[in-house]
C-alpha cells in the first residue's frame, strides 16, 4: 500500500515559490527548502525531482497566476486603451513599491539569473513574454479597431515596447528606491499610445 503524503504539495509549491522569488535560484539550498516547507528531502525529491524541476514547477505557477490577472485586465469589454494603460502604471506601482519591489519579478529575475545558461528556464521566461507581448498586441489592436489608437500606429512594435519596458521597471523597480524613476518612465513610455 502507498504511503499518503503527510503535507499539501501545492502549499509546498507555494511556500517554494515565495523562498524562490525571494532569494533566486542559486540562493535557495535544498536544505533551505527542506527547512522552509517543512518536509524532509525524501519526499522533497519524491514530489517534486530535483531543485531544478521544483524551480520550473514555481516559475510555471508564478507565470499562470500572473497571466491570468493580466488577461482579466485587457479583455474587460468596451474601451481598450485605458486597460493597457492601467497594467502598465500597475506594474509601474508595484515596481516602486516599498513592500514588493524588493523581489523584483521572477519571470525576470530568472531571465537574468538563469536564462543565459539554462535552456528550460530560457523557454519558460520567452514563454511568458511571448504570452505577455501576444496579450498587449490584441489590445493594442482592438484599440485600434475601435478608434482609440491612431491608424498610423503598428500594434505589435508598440506591444513589444511597452513589454520592453515593463521588464525593465521590474529590473529597475528592484534596484532603486527612487519611486519616481520608473513612475516616470512608465507615463513617458505612455505617451506613445496618444
Amino acid at each position: 500500500m502507498a504511503r499518503t503524503k503527510d503535507f499539501d504539495p501545492d502549499a509546498a509549491l507555494q511556500t517554494a515559490l515565495e523562498l524562490f522569488w525571494r532569494r533566486g535560484y542559486e540562493a535557495t539550498s535544498m536544505a533551505d527548502l527542506v527547512e522552509h516547507l517543512g518536509i524532509g528531502r525524501a519526499s522533497l525529491y519524491a514530489t517534486f525531482g530535483s531543485k531544478h524541476e521544483l524551480y520550473l514547477r514555481a516559475l510555471e505557477r508564478y507565470e499562470r497566476s500572473g497571466l491570468t490577472r493580466i488577461v482579466r485586465e485587457l479583455s474587460q469589454p468596451g474601451a481598450a486603451l485605458p486597460a493597457v494603460r492601467a497594467v502598465v502604471r500597475r506594474y509601474a506601482a508595484e515596481a516602486a513599491d516599498e513592500r514588493l519591489r524588493l523581489n523584483g519579478c521572477l519571470i525576470t529575475n530568472t531571465a537574468a539569473e538563469l536564462a543565459p545558461h539554462d535552456p528550460a528556464a530560457a523557454r519558460r521566461v520567452e514563454r511568458n513574454w511571448d504570452h505577455l507581448e501576444t496579450l498587449l498586441h490584441s489590445a493594442l489592436v482592438r484599440a485600434q479597431s475601435q478608434g482609440e489608437l491612431p491608424a498610423g500606429r503598428e500594434p505589435l512594435a508598440l506591444a513589444r515596447t511597452l513589454l520592453v519596458l515593463m521588464q525593465g521597471l521590474r529590473v529597475v523597480g528592484k534596484a532603486s528606491a527612487d519611486p519616481a524613476r520608473v513612475r516616470d518612465a512608465a507615463e513617458q513610455a505612455l505617451t506613445l499610445l496618444d
